[in-house]
């Protein structure tokens, strides 16, 4: 009778750590990437939530017969603007805040330097 001998099965250290290495330079790449897509992702809606804020103002100008030297504040034009879910005014995603424009020419501002209306 002849017995057989299994060869023990399984991954050697060596090719497990081959692979932890590949995974871990594949999130080298991915994670600046990721970054970068959410922080221009961010400043593209608080750009277009002070354009919201923007055409608001221009529009409570133009309904209260208020001239581009006017100055505004965003209670006053509250009613102008799409509220959020929890009826607010919509929010920069990047946690600035948002301020009315000195003039119903001059637009609206973020706290964050590269917020801004082009």
């Amino acid at each position: 009778m002849k017995i057989k001998s299994v060869a023990p099965q399984g991954f050697t250290l060596v090719e497990i750590m081959i692979v932890i290495a590949i995974i871990g330079l594949l999130a080298s790449i991915a994670v600046p990437s990721y970054v970068k897509a959410r922080d221009n992702s961010q400043q593209n809606a608080c750009i277009n939530n002070l354009r919201q804020i923007d055409g608001a103002s221009q529009t409570w100008a133009l309904e209260n017969k208020k001239t581009s030297g006017d100055p505004y504040t965003l209670s006053v034009i509250k009613p102008y603007i799409k509220m959020d879910n929890s009826g607010n005014i919509p929010a920069c995603p990047a946690r600035g805040t948002f301020a009315a424009g000195t003039a119903v020419s001059h637009g609206p501002t973020c706290t964050i330097p590269n917020h801004v209306l082009p």
